[in-house]
């Protein structure tokens, strides 16, 4: 073979090669092409996200026991963590494609755009907040429970009636003032907020305080009212309306968020849930006569 032949079979050899690489990337490409749409067939929803692939659910700062553990949400312990990562993998999300991030309880149920796709802490879904946001079904309902000192001549009540010549406090506009005005005596004493309550317990400017029965048994553990106890729940005192998660208002994921609660208390796991996290700020305290 002449010296000119031999490079005609060196180019033509080389553009054979470059021709079969090219055809080589097209189908990898179509592959990773047919691989991506397969995992967005897979979860539509994932295309929905503030951040697409990725759910980012949003909880307080702090966020408090039982409903977080340790203040760290990304653990999967507490009730409401635990719950997150039950209802993004019904959502179709992984453990690893759910972010969490904090916001203030006020600025989450206010109007607005928002930087998150759920928010979850303890949020009471009332007709009003419907306005702004949206809610899922209820996920909790909260008993009201009564805090006292033992050295008061009402830590061994029993019964309703135990507290008629009580004094009364509980914070202002809550489902707490209502069930206590409506289950307890009509005159309640009002407090802008559950420190202050719960200051004034401690104090003995009042004799007992009604809050949430998770509240009540908190504000005994960090000893918020010195020397107390959770006398007992206040019998049928659940919210009828219940806790549920928040989504933005119209978010095209609500549906599913909301379908996923439904599924997780058909299927056991929301009681398995409350049973695990829950059982020493619930059902482990006496119901009053």
């Amino acid at each position: 073979m002449t010296f000119t032949n031999r490079q005609n079979a060196i180019r033509l050899i080389i553009s054979l090669l470059s021709v079969t690489t090219l055809f080589a990337s097209a189908a990898c490409g179509s592959a990773s092409a047919a691989s991506g749409g397969s995992q967005a067939a897979t979860n539509p929803l994932a295309q929905e996200t503030i951040t697409p692939g990725t759910l980012t659910i949003a909880t307080g700062e702090p966020a408090y026991t039982p409903f977080v553990i340790d203040n760290k949400p990304e653990t999967g312990k507490g009730f409401e963590s635990a719950l997150a990562y039950a209802v993004g993998e019904k959502m179709g999300f992984k453990k690893d494609q759910i972010q969490w991030t904090r916001t203030t309880f006020d600025s989450a149920i206010a109007p607005g755009a928002k930087d998150y796709d759920m928010n979850i802490q303890q949020f009471g879904i009332t007709e009003e907040r419907k306005k702004a946001v949206d809610f899922t079904p209820s996920y909790y309902n909260a008993a009201q429970a009564l805090v006292v000192r033992k050295d008061s001549k009402y830590a061994s009540a029993t019964s309703v009636q135990d507290f008629k010549g009580a004094t009364i406090g509980a914070m202002v506009g809550t489902t707490s003032y209502d069930m206590a005005k409506s289950k307890l005596k009509s005159d309640i004493k009002t407090f802008n907020d559950n420190v202050a309550v719960a200051q004034a317990v401690d104090a003995n400017q009042i004799d007992a305080l009604v809050v949430d029965s998770t509240v009540a048994v908190n504000i005994v553990k960090t000893q918020q009212v010195h020397n107390a106890k959770v006398v007992g729940q206040i019998p049928d005192s659940e919210d009828p309306n219940g806790t549920g998660i928040l989504l933005p208002k119209g978010s095209k994921l609500t549906k599913a968020a909301s379908q996923a609660i439904t599924d997780l208390e058909k299927d056991g796991t929301l009681k398995r849930l409350q049973d695990t996290w829950l059982k020493e700020y619930t059902t482990d305290i006496p119901v009053l006569k």
